[in-house]
């Protein structure tokens, strides 16, 4: 279940998607109409081209929009873990528009450069076009990409650097359409097939980052070390390993195990798996941390223990030596470590009538090391309470 302080962190980050989206809308809807119009008339092929390119940002900040409004829903029964991956899925869309967009241009440009005689003189407006473009595309990145680094969010980086290739497409479309106003005519076609190529350099690259993701990539070596040495900080916390770790959009999923003093009780065991698990999530972006906690190091003996007895078979054959009514008045402890049971046995002083049979007691806990070769030791404890107070939760708090 996502923190209070993940949850307004994401409400955050979802406000900032949408306000710097729907800026992303309006300047690509007024350049793709602007570049495209233009481009007909001056005939530049190139310019087309970056018209075409920024329609294919137009849609993907539809995709963004979308995703951002799902990826925000709070976890359901058929999504345990939330909707994150949907930003995920969201940048392998955006990904696969600019393959296809990119693979087009590229055709289309090779198409021109093979029939030269068919390359057309471009009007000079195109280049004036072609620098605003420029100027504005650069302007929508580096909004876009202050926002996406405040909020962290990989959906909104991918989309800025998506700006920032329009705008690197923009200065070559520039360039081409120069070289053409020169005489150069086959540098338009040849600006507009590099366009392409930039295009799907970017979405081969946003395609692979979001399919690595979906198929459960790690963090990077750096944050799961800093999320070890927060684990290894918690007291009682002897070792930590066997951590896993994989995305889920912008955050994380945790599992790890963590080595503890094999003796103590399991609720002071579950004492530090949950103050792990809060620590982890406080201090690092992480959706969920799930803690094992081992009594030992389980790579020797993890086998072993598995083919151990387990508790009622053992308090079974207790009770057939000891009788129903001597076996009642203990309290029996188990230790699975090392391969073996080491038994601890609590008895309340007053419970053993005589030292008679007290002492009966204590031999037939001895003499069941005989009857089950797996345990290695039996101990005998007293039980004494010596002061007990109210439920503490009832009491007042403390005076500062």
């Amino acid at each position: 279940m996502m923190s209070t302080a993940t949850a307004f962190e994401s409400e955050i980050k979802r406000q900032a998607a949408k306000r710097s989206t729907m800026v992303s809308v309006w300047v690509n809807l007024f350049l793709t109409i602007l570049q495209i119009i233009v481009g007909i008339f001056a005939k530049s092929q190139s310019l087309v081209a970056d018209g075409i390119h920024s329609l294919s940002d137009l849609l993907a900040d539809f995709v963004v929009l979308a995703a951002n409004r799902i990826s925000h829903r709070d976890a359901d029964d058929d999504h345990p873990y939330g909707h994150a991956r949907i930003e995920t899925a969201a940048s392998l869309v955006l990904g696969m528009l600019l393959l296809a967009v990119g693979a087009g241009m590229l055709w289309s440009a090779g198409v021109k450069i093979t029939e030269p005689e068919s390359i057309p003189d471009v009007s000079p407006i195109a280049l004036w076009v072609a620098l605003f473009t420029l100027v504005s595309k650069e302007g929508l990145f580096r909004y876009m990409l202050k926002i996406a680094q405040r909020v962290k969010s990989s959906m909104l980086v991918a989309n800025a650097w998506h700006a920032r290739s329009d705008a690197a497409s923009s200065l070559v479309v520039a360039m081409g359409i120069a070289g053409n106003l020169m005489g150069y005519t086959f540098l338009d076609p040849l600006a507009a097939a590099l366009v392409g190529f930039m295009v799907m350099r970017m979405g081969g690259k946003f395609s692979w980052d979001a399919i690595s993701d979906l198929i459960d990539r790690g963090l990077e070596e750096q944050e799961v070390q800093a999320i070890r040495e927060t684990l290894s900080a918690i007291p009682g916390v002897r070792d930590v390993h066997d951590m896993r770790t994989r995305r889920m959009g912008d955050y994380a999923l945790v599992d790890v195990h963590l080595l503890v003093d094999g003796r103590i009780s399991v609720s002071e065991g579950h004492h530090i798996a949950a103050t792990a698990r809060r620590r982890v999530m406080e201090q690092h972006r992480t959706l969920d941390v799930l803690v094992h906690i081992d009594p030992e190091d389980d790579h020797g003996h993890a086998t072993h223990t598995c083919a151990l007895p387990p508790r009622d078979r053992l308090m079974t054959v207790l009770q057939e030596m000891m009788g129903q009514d001597l076996s009642a008045r203990i309290q029996v402890q188990l230790h699975y470590l090392n391969g073996s049971i080491e038994l601890e046995a609590t008895l309340d002083p007053a419970s053993a009538r005589s030292p008679e049979e007290r002492q009966l007691i204590e031999q037939q806990l001895v003499d069941i090391i005989d009857h089950v070769r797996e345990i290695r030791s039996v101990r005998i404890l007293e039980s004494r309470l010596l002061v007990e107070r109210e439920d503490p939760r009832d009491l007042p708090p403390p005076h500062a």
